[in-house]
């Protein structure tokens, strides 16, 4: 975070307020509890909707020709250390085990290594940092890299590395000819954004020297970094906007603050600022909601790919408590601000952690100093990454934690953030007793996921890493770490803890599969003379082509049948890879004697057929049916089991009744007996005027189960029997049922 020695020293929190905050359920085991809303309502934790527009706005000249140099080598401006303002503490609970603690590198795949090139720092491209710490943000975007550090930024070739002539630039310099404190004021606190779904950059610092605070806010006309930008400003009074965070969504740019009123911390302040009238270059207006002092350290999420979130999703925040996370849902109408909400939070317990250096302290080590660095481990690093996969949404993010004896990141995948939120996979990084922290995390279209982050121990200096997993690795584990740049220094000077504030990784809006990753450095052991790092890598299996494959299945897997009698099964297909093709569906092993069909013949993959298959007159036994599906680009076959049991016999002896009724004649009834094996095809009815006699008389259909004879005469008793007829012959009569005519 970046401001003016103006607002120098940290801001202090009374002990009374500490404790007073609203930390959460607790989760004091291993286990993982459901989801919660947390008690109190939005009344008590959430002010009403705040509406503004903003100050200013204008569109500038293109920023390749915007003057303002950044403090160069020769420079005698004077170096600032920007004071931290901790946030309280929420994390450090009970000093428990991490239950969730990766103490080795475990996940087998490893990335493959980009191209890498030096960022904006000390003695690269003329420059000389004026200030601690670099607030080391960037993105990627359609061809170049765009990298912001307190207080400049600079513009780079993607595939070159190769930084565009007239940077670094001093960061206020894009508001050259804004006026106002956007154009006075070089405050830092930067965020750099690529907008994938438009294809725009948005730049953006606060101006924190003069009041009114502002957030000043660029968004480019094209997807070229030096061109153009519709620029705005956004006030917030009195109320220090501290911590800017910025995630792209489809309705809107949303923004998290650290608000406080002079020294105290007031909550943290959520806003949605207008992207569709940004991008436009219209008069904007923003949208917020202020957070009572329970609440701090909230971060927006932000889509990754150019697979939007479903239609009418809100962008989620998301901050930790006590052993848990806890999300929002911010939902913004433009036209109606009545129809705006931001609900929440729902509770989600993770596994026990207690933050690191004692809640977000100074605690990480360097080598050849005595100075250590600060955690901030009091806040979620950014950003909140979020991706649409089609079948689930997630969002990943991480954190710092007390590692044993050292420090680790830990981090989180969550899914279903619009339903019930749950964590699908966490873990926290820290195979040796190196000091991690400083992450940030992001996930590529396959599903794998990066780790970056800074390293330090007692005996390193401090140095740039990063680690990953494919999503086919087991849950909660990573590789082995990549140090993408080891430093050779450490940073030293009275009381200089500050580091970082944060670092960025990002993912190639042009492959959706490269990760892009900053973060700060020494070269050698000083003050204010950090230097930066720009990497790139990916996964092997991201991208790479697909073959069209599927599956094939059965079910039931086997069939008992009797002669001549039938059964079913479902022959299922499922895409396993790839586009669906169209499946062919063929049998064999049918026994001599037997039949069967599909319906339909083929079908296309992720569809089903039923086969039917007719014992007939095979010979009883146990036959295996192979069901072989044919594609265009492979073949898979499955089993069944087809058991043909012994010759059928004739049917059971139905059960009959004889009554007089109110009609003419006789009405008989029966019971349907059993087939054994071979279906009914007729009953035969026998009569007589005496016991025992009977002789036949007609045939009833086999489905029929009663029969009126009217061919009786009126007050004369007459006696029946029934027998069943199938493909075997004639069954037993029926018992002899008697009755007098009507």
């Amino acid at each position: 975070m970046a401001f003016r020695s103006s607002h120098r020293g940290p801001r202090s929190f009374a002990a009374a307020i500490v404790a007073a905050l609203t930390l959460g359920s607790s989760m004091l085991g291993a286990g993982i509890a459901a989801p919660s809303a947390l008690a109190g309502t939005k009344g008590d934790t959430v002010g009403p909707v705040e509406v503004s527009g903003s100050v200013r706005s204008d569109v500038s000249a293109p920023v390749r020709d915007l003057s303002g140099a950044a403090p160069s080598m020769s420079s005698d401006m004077a170096k600032k250390d920007k004071p931290l303002r901790p946030l309280p503490n929420r994390g450090n609970a009970l000093n428990q085990p991490d239950g969730v603690l990766q103490a080795s590198a475990s996940a087998p795949s490893q990335p493959t290594a980009g191209i890498g090139f030096a960022g904006v720092g000390n003695g690269d491209y003329g420059f000389a940092p004026n200030a601690a710490p670099p607030d080391t943000n960037g993105a990627v975007g359609a061809t170049q890299y765009v990298q912001w550090v307190n207080e400049s930024f600079a513009v780079f070739n993607k595939s070159t590395g190769a930084i565009v002539a007239g940077f670094p630039k001093a960061g206020n310099s894009i508001w050259s000819g804004f006026g106002g404190g956007c154009q006075a004021n070089n405050d830092g606190d930067p965020i750099v954004q690529y907008d994938k779904l438009a294809n725009r950059w948005i730049l953006t610092q606060f101006s924190v020297t003069t009041t009114p605070y502002l957030e000043c806010v660029a968004v480019s006309t094209t997807s070229d970094a030096t061109g153009t930008y519709n620029r705005y400003a956004f006030s917030y009074g009195t109320q220090f906007n501290d911590y800017p965070k910025l995630g792209v969504w489809p309705d809107g740019y949303y923004v998290s603050y650290n608000i406080f009123n002079g020294n105290t911390f007031a909550g943290s302040k959520v806003c949605a600022l207008d992207r569709s009238a940004m991008l436009a270059g219209q008069a904007a207006t923003q949208q917020c909601f202020q957070l009572s002092t329970s609440y701090g350290g909230l971060l927006p999420s932000d889509l990754d790919g150019t697979t939007p979130p479903p239609a009418g999703s809100p962008n989620y925040f998301m901050n930790f408590g006590a052993n848990s996370l806890n999300l929002w849902k911010f939902h913004v109408d433009f036209a109606n601000s009545a129809n705006t909400t931001f609900t929440g939070p729902t509770n989600i317990p993770v596994a026990a952690f207690s933050a690191a250096c004692g809640g977000g302290g100074t605690c990480i080590p360097q080598a050849g100093t005595k100075q250590r660095l600060d955690s901030l481990a009091d806040r979620l690093m950014y950003r909140l990454a979020y991706r649409n996969f089609g079948d689930h949404e997630a969002l990943v993010v991480n954190h710092s934690v007390a590692a044993g004896s050292s420090v680790g990141v830990r981090w989180y995948e969550v899914r279903s953030p619009n339903a019930t939120p749950t964590v699908f996979q966490q873990g926290t990084y820290a195979p040796d007793a190196t000091y991690r922290w400083m992450g940030s995390i992001a996930m590529d279209k396959a599903g794998d996921i990066a780790l970056g982050y800074s390293g330090s121990s007692s005996t390193l200096h401090p140095f740039i890493a990063y680690a990953g997993r494919t999503a086919g690795d087991a849950l909660g584990t990573l590789s082995a770490e990549t140090i993408v740049k080891q430093g050779g220094g450490s940073q030293s000077g009275s009381g200089l803890s500050r580091w970082g504030d944060y670092s960025a990784m990002s993912v190639d809006p042009v492959d959706d599969c490269t990760f892009w990753y900053t973060n700060e450095y020494e070269k050698t052991t000083g003050a204010f003379n950090w230097s930066t790092w720009i990497a790139s890598f990916k996964f092997p299996g991201c991208g790479a082509s697909v073959a069209n494959d599927f599956s094939i299945g059965a079910n039931p897997t086997s069939l008992s049948l009797a002669p001549n009698t039938q059964g079913t099964s479902t022959i299922s297909t499922a895409v396993t890879s790839g586009a669906a093709q169209t499946v062919s569906l063929s049998l064999t092993g049918l026994p001599t004697g037997a039949a069967a069909s599909f319906s339909p013949t083929s079908v296309t993959a992720g569809a089903s057929s039923t086969l039917t298959v007719n014992a007939g007159t095979a010979a009883p036994g146990t036959y295996t049916l192979s069901v072989t599906g044919t594609g265009t680009s492979a073949t898979h076959s499955t089993s069944i089991s087809l058991t043909v049991t012994g010759a059928a016999g004739a049917p059971g002896a139905p059960t009959l009744s004889a009554t007089r009724g109110r009609l003419p004649g006789i009405l008989l009834t029966w019971s349907v007996p059993a087939s054994n094996g071979s279906p009914i095809s007729v009953y035969n009815i026998y009569r007589s005027t005496t016991s025992g006699a009977e002789t036949f008389l007609t045939s009833a259909a086999a489905s029929s189960t009663s029969y009126r004879d009217t061919t009786t005469v009126s007050g004369r008793t007459y006696f029946y029997k029934i027998t069943a007829v199938n493909a075997s012959g004639e069954g037993p009569f029926s018992n002899e049922a008697s009755a007098k005519a009507r």
